[in-house]
């Protein structure tokens, strides 16, 4: 399947449903709390997000239950809002995406929750500058397998390895499209398809502390690493103009 080329009228629907994700992250970090259930986190952003008049967009998707993936302690991604109760010195991954005028917009950011253990704090640090880095360092003509590389490269220069089997993604009318884009490299970083101006994908480092191999619990969303020690997740959606990443899920 073609990776899409988007016109200028495309990327600023694109970034308009990118903006209320990045707004409802920002209004959720300004909020959450320990005391707090995962259920109301989800409430809250639920009506947030339709408050700017967009729709939440996981809600329902593929079975999903829950507006945002909120993903607690050693649940990596797709943690589904349940009856847990934050409590001082977790760490939060939460996961929006957003539906406006029929574009998408999807990020993510793992959070404190009051204050948390260095450890931890160097974890959430590898998922967001594996993000950074990666972006600024996307150039038109670079292969996706070039991207992913750096992806990997960092999260392993860290010390921490990427969770396997779940990668970034294209997006633009649909939630996920193509390209597939892994954090960690499967065979040489000059094959597969090359960026161009135009496209827009949204990359999501998914850092493990041991193991990389993911498990999925009996809820059949969350996962997790198999080492069953804490992880962190962060996202942005970027389209390529001029040549350069520009970020679209910013506040």
């Amino acid at each position: 399947m073609a990776i899409a080329l988007r016109k200028p009228d495309e990327i600023a629907k694109l970034r308009a449903a990118g903006k209320i994700v990045g707004i409802t992250l920002e209004y959720l970090q300004n909020i959450v709390k320990a005391g707090m259930t995962l259920k109301e986190i989800d409430a809250l952003a639920e009506a947030y997000i339709r408050k700017q008049g967009a729709e939440p967009s996981f809600k329902g998707l593929y079975g999903f239950s829950g507006s945002v993936c909120t993903s607690l302690n050693e649940v990596c991604i797709h943690g589904v809002p349940n009856d847990n109760v934050l409590q001082e010195g977790d760490i939060l991954g939460l996961d929006i995406g957003t539906k406006l005028d029929n574009y998408y917009g999807d990020a993510a950011i793992t959070m404190a929750i009051g204050k948390i253990s260095k450890e931890d704090q160097a974890l959430i640090d590898c998922a967001k500058g594996a993000l950074y880095y990666a972006i600024e360092n996307i150039k038109e003509g670079m292969r996706f397998k070039e991207l992913t590389k750096l992806l990997e490269e960092y999260i392993t220069k860290a010390g921490y390895v990427p969770l396997r089997d779940y990668c970034g993604h294209g997006i633009g009318t649909k939630p996920h499209d193509e390209p597939n884009i892994p954090n960690y490299l499967e065979g040489k970083p000059n094959q597969g398809p090359k960026i161009k101006n135009g496209m827009v994908f949204c990359l999501e480092p998914m850092v493990c502390q041991k193991s990389g191999q993911p498990l999925v619990l009996e809820d059949k969303w969350s996962v997790i690493s198999d080492d069953r020690l804490r992880t962190a997740h962060y996202e942005h959606q970027v389209a390529v103009v001029d040549g350069k990443a520009v970020i679209l899920t910013l506040p």
